[in-house]
């Protein structure tokens, strides 16, 4: 099936931030939360802290009653949400509320977003929102939803699986902005002990199917594992991790990544 021509904005922040990354010879630090974990005012404090302890983008996640993708420390948190009654529209107001400094990436399931009606991104750049990932609309799998992501003034992330031939990693690039997010491994989301033993050809074979900056995820949860995997690409993603140490309290999870951050600069 042939993937729509998608188009991200020239100058997005994203761009923009991984460009002075880049031009600086440092490694991003992409930090995944879940809104409104561990509640409403905690959530809105750690979007705030996460700047200022050295997060370089922020994705948030949308609560959803089936994250098929997540590990249980994301589900968990996703259901704690829910009950405090977060939202899509609720996570595009608690963005607006925040009022970041730090691109800020929409990270959802398919389903809440056509929930939310034809005009959701909009709404989502008109709150902060500078990207979108869906976990689940591979590429070429509804040309028309592709398409209107793809024209919407949001960067469309792209995921990308250890096992995702070539071509495809490079149709992928294609109709992808802002950053490719490779998956490490496969699986669901969450905190491992050590990162795959192919994770550097992985890398290599992504590099040469696209020039989009690279960040690696799914298992990295410790200063370490980061500084390991930002040598492969050009940033990390860490998410259950954070959300593990936000269910103890904010500040376990902004102490968490200053040393997150310490281990990338380190490089």
């Amino acid at each position: 099936m042939t993937s729509p021509d998608l188009t991200a904005p020239p100058t997005s922040r994203l761009s923009a931030r991984f460009a002075s990354l880049a031009a600086r010879n440092r490694k991003a630090l992409v930090c995944y939360v879940t809104a409104g974990h561990p509640d409403h005012t905690g959530s809105r404090a750690l979007l705030r802290g996460l700047a200022t302890a050295g997060a370089d983008v922020i994705e948030i996640g949308v609560p959803f009653s089936d994250p098929m993708a997540d590990g249980p420390v994301i589900q968990e948190s996703s259901q704690r949400a829910l009950d405090q009654g977060m939202t899509l529209e609720r996570t595009l107001a608690l963005v607006a509320d925040a009022a970041l400094d730090i691109p800020v990436v929409l990270f959802s399931y398919l389903n809440p977003i056509l929930a939310a009606g034809p005009d959701v991104l909009a709404r989502a750049r008109d709150a902060g929102v500078d990207g979108v990932l869906v976990t689940d609309l591979p590429v070429g799998a509804d040309p028309v939803r592709e398409r209107w992501f793809g024209t919407s003034g949001l960067d469309f992330v792209r995921l990308v699986a250890p096992t995702t031939p070539a071509a495809r990693m490079a149709e992928i690039g294609q109709h992808g902005g802002g950053f490719v997010y490779l998956i490490s491994r496969l699986g669901v989301t969450g905190e491992r002990a050590s990162l795959p033993d192919d994770l550097p050809d992985t890398v290599a074979r992504l590099r040469a199917a696209t020039t989009l900056p690279l960040c690696i995820g799914f298992g990295i949860s410790t200063p370490e594992q980061a500084r390991v995997a930002a040598q492969l690409g050009d940033g990390v993603v860490v998410g259950s991790a954070i959300v593990r140490a936000a269910g103890q309290s904010v500040e376990a999870a902004l102490a968490l990544t200053a040393s997150l951050r310490d281990a990338l600069d380190s490089l």
